[in-house]
């Protein structure tokens, strides 16, 4: 199945770590270098997202962010403003496996490409311990049907 976005923005929120800006070369394009592997990527700003990459308010309350990661003025949608050439590192991400939804649709929990369990919510961290972390089905496929299974069953949504 194709990986979804739901831009929470959870992804790039810390990615200013990894990414900075090492050369503008003017009308919106950067060459950025990734401080982990040491990759260096032409980007440039996508045209209808200049004015959303012209705000820096966001550094105020994420410090750490990607350089070019937004929020929409009013939304809590997130937007990447270099989607278009985007480094590769960012183009592979898929930060779930299985997000899970609470019945009023809140995200409360996710699934990472290892069998564990992201979540605060109590309920589900309970029936985590109680009748999935032990699960030992080794088809991955198979093993996400039961997860997804058994957690609609206690009412959540469960995404692929």
């Amino acid at each position: 199945m194709v990986f979804e976005c739901f831009q929470c923005g959870e992804c790039c929120a810390h990615l200013g770590l990894v990414h900075s800006i090492e050369k503008e070369y003017g009308y919106y394009r950067y060459r950025i270098h990734n401080k982990y592997t040491n990759e260096d990527t032409l980007v440039t700003v996508d045209p209808d997202k200049h004015a959303l990459f012209d705000d820096k308010t966001i550094f105020e309350k994420i410090p750490l962010a990607c350089p070019f990661f937004r929020y929409q003025p009013g939304s809590d949608l997130a937007f990447c403003t270099v989607h278009h050439t985007r480094p590769e590192i960012c183009r592979d991400y898929q930060c779930w496996r299985l997000l899970i939804l609470n019945p009023r649709g809140r995200r409360v929990g996710k699934i990472p490409h290892i069998r564990s369990l992201v979540s605060d919510d109590p309920l589900l961290n309970r029936i985590w311990e109680d009748c999935v972390e032990h699960h030992n089905e080794p088809d991955d496929r198979r093993w996400e049907d039961a997860m997804i299974t058994t957690l609609t069953r206690a009412g959540y949504t469960v995404r692929r």
